[in-house]
């Protein structure tokens, strides 16, 4: 980490620390949006830093945007921050502007299911789209959604305006809003993609990506607190982190945690360099996703009862990291594409690849 994103850590993690608290995050839970939350980050040009013709922008580059997500997982900030980072950023890849306000990702993955279920039309100069987009996340504030659909065999990417369409409240494990928007012959924007992810939609692979940042946040705040705890908690006269077992499940847990940072920074510092960085950034979810398993286990097992309270900040986290390792594609989906991409370079490229990556 260099010095401007040191600035920008401590920058974030000050904003976080003085507007985000246990009321904000009971409101969220009950419903209630922080129209001050969002645009307390927005004016520090935090919600579309990777587009230089925004004015806020800070020309951010992936790394910068690493240390900003990081620390929404962190604080398990109620916002869509990530969404409207990764939608203005595919947007402005494509030519499209990005409209105000919140942004969301619909996750379309290329099953004939998906495929059928949002249907996209071309009618003279408008493009239409009709179905159901399930599970958006943050789908009752987005301004408009972003989507990558396949139209006469050619991937196109989609800016659809939330304004107009019918919308169906939902929630993950987490208590993050995740609602059904229904598309009624909608009037879209629309641009052919001028770079395929493959087998995985860009979608797909930048919001994978941007969860494996929140989940490394999230365990970084998980493994902070049980520490923490271990030190506190007296048992037989001693805190319960002097004891062995409690001390390897401590040492398993800050290995974990280390595991899923390296991973991520590595899928990261790809996208940075540019390129094709699927490989790194399915190996980078297959590896959070089985840190967060490692993190939620250790981590109540430590704190016992108490973590499993509603009173106790740890299930902010917790509850985060079950439903973030699904999101986006859960570690079975990545193995697949992992062992696939395996599969094409063969025998005379496998080493190469794996020595270069």
């Amino acid at each position: 980490m260099n010095e401007m994103q040191m600035m920008l850590e401590q920058m974030v993690e000050r904003f976080f620390a003085e507007e985000l608290d246990s009321t904000t995050q009971a409101s969220s839970q009950a419903g209630h949006f922080s129209q001050d939350l969002w645009r307390g980050i927005d004016e520090l040009g935090l919600t579309r830093p990777l587009v230089p013709s925004e004015p806020a922008a800070l020309g951010a580059s992936w790394l910068d945007v690493l240390v900003v997500l990081r620390a929404t997982g962190r604080h398990a900030a109620p916002l869509p921050l990530a969404e409207t980072i990764i939608a203005s950023w595919l947007l402005g890849s494509a030519g499209l502007d990005a409209p105000e306000g919140p942004l969301t990702l619909v996750d379309v993955d290329n099953s004939a299911a998906d495929r059928e279920q949002l249907r996209l039309e071309s009618r003279g100069e408008d493009w239409r789209l009709s179905g159901k987009a399930s599970r958006v996340p943050w789908g009752r504030v987005a301004t408009a959604a972003v989507l990558v659909v396949t139209h006469e065999g050619q991937q196109r990417i989609v800016l659809a305006p939330r304004a107009g369409t019918e919308v169906t409240n939902g929630r993950n494990l987490a208590g993050e809003w995740r609602d059904d928007l229904v598309f009624r012959d909608h009037l879209v924007k629309t641009t052919p993609l001028l770079q395929s992810a493959g087998r995985v939609s860009p979608v797909r692979l930048m919001g994978g990506l941007a969860r494996c940042a929140q989940i490394t946040g999230a365990l970084d705040r998980v493994l902070e607190s049980t520490v923490r705890y271990a030190n506190e908690r007296r048992q037989f006269g001693q805190p319960i982190g002097k004891f062995q077992a409690v001390q390897h499940n401590l040492a398993i847990l800050a290995g974990e945690v280390a595991a899923c940072g390296v991973a991520t920074e590595a899928a990261f510092s790809a996208m940075q360099a540019g390129g094709d960085a699927s490989f790194l950034v399915a190996v980078a979810k297959i590896r959070a996703g089985s840190a967060a398993a490692q993190g939620i286990a250790i981590g109540h097992q430590v704190h016992g009862a108490i973590g499993f309270t509603l009173e106790h900040p740890l299930q902010l986290s917790t509850r985060r990291l079950m439903s973030w390792r699904a999101e986006f594609g859960a570690e079975r989906h990545w193995a697949l594409q992992v062992g696939q991409q395996v599969l094409d370079w063969g025998t005379e490229g496998f080493w190469p690849q794996i020595a270069a990556h």
